[in-house]
């Protein structure tokens, strides 16, 4: 088999460990969810000085809790000890499963890049099948280390399922290798501009995820364990990390664009898609730390700020420019 195909497999079998990993996030996050118990619960009302006489017993669902006086003595019938948060399997070994699964998923796709980078002589960035492909492996490897850092399950229900359909929409596409036409051949400049790109990108998916768990929050919010706050907090983090790297890739692509077009900026579509993106997350970033923006119209902000980079990925299908590659 010639190396194009191995890659190819190599990529086939990333999208499957990636969606094993999901299987396994999505398991863990249901098994997170707090159980509502609305079985009765005995009270046990202790005598005061005014009245010695006698104990009272009484039923009331949870919920009627509210507002009893400190001196109730709330006691579950047949419960010697708390029950566990969660099952031992869902809170240790399966966690650690779709980690190292997510880690194989990343390993494949980087064996994918290397071998494609080895036949072709260049970095990932002479058409739509080597960005995807790369685009994935930027948000596979930003969730890896929102994981090391956070360690919120929950966050790869919201990122796993974006890089498995850029892998599957990657292996829809033409993979063939063919020579770079002559605005690509500056490698270096090139590649430190798609590499900052993918960086950044992949560290939006990242805030994207967070801000949209968030916004899901209020629906879902009494059953899980995560306050909502986590998840705001988590964007704003990745949004911080995003924005120098957007910023980084803007400076170098005009730097590239000087040698390839001769000129620095020329209001091509992608680039005016990126310059949008890059003033939404400075937005963002500004109403934060200025005005105290927090909650839902920040996660909106940080929605808008993606869906911005993946018109700014996908737009020189439908307006074309000076971008369009293949």
């Amino acid at each position: 088999m010639d190396p194009l195909g191995i890659g190819q497999c190599l990529l086939w079998a990333a999208l499957a460990f990636v969606a094993v990993a999901l299987v396994c996030d999505v398991v863990i996050v249901t098994a997170g969810r707090r159980p509502r118990d609305r079985s009765p619960v005995r009270i046990v009302v202790g005598a005061n000085s005014a009245d010695t006489s006698a104990d009272r017993d009484l039923e009331m669902d949870p919920e009627a809790l509210t507002g009893v006086e400190a001196d109730a003595q709330a006691v579950a019938p047949d419960q010697e000890g708390p029950a566990p948060d969660k099952p031992p399997l869902m809170g240790g070994s399966l966690r650690t499963y779709a980690t190292w699964f997510t880690s194989i998923a990343l390993a494949l796709v980087t064996g994918y890049l290397a071998i494609r980078m080895g036949v072709s002589g260049h970095g990932p960035f002479s058409n739509q099948h080597e960005f995807a492909v790369a685009f994935a492996w930027g948000i596979l490897a930003a969730y890896l280390v929102a994981h090391w850092r956070f360690r919120v399950a929950m966050l790869a229900v919201a990122v796993e399922p974006v890089a498995g359909c850029l892998m599957l929409y990657a292996l829809n596409l033409d993979a063939t290798v063919a020579p770079l036409v002559p605005a690509l051949q500056n490698s270096v400049l090139l590649t430190l501009h798609v590499g900052f790109a993918i960086a950044a990108y992949g560290a939006a998916c990242v805030s994207f995820g967070a801000a949209a768990i968030y916004l899901l929050h209020a629906r879902i919010g009494q059953s899980w364990k995560t306050p909502a706050e986590r998840f705001d907090d988590i964007g704003y983090r990745s949004a911080v990390v995003t924005f120098p790297l957007l910023t980084a890739m803007i400076v170098l692509g005009s730097l590239w664009a000087e040698t390839a077009w001769g000129r620095y900026w020329g209001w091509d579509p992608k680039e005016t898609a990126a310059l949008v993106t890059w003033l939404i997350y400075a937005a963002y970033l500004h109403a934060r730390v200025a005005r105290g923006w927090r909650g839902r119209r920040a996660a909106w902000l940080l929605v808008v700020g993606f869906a911005a980079v993946l018109f700014a990925y996908f737009g020189n299908h439908f307006f074309g420019g000076l971008h369009s590659y293949g």
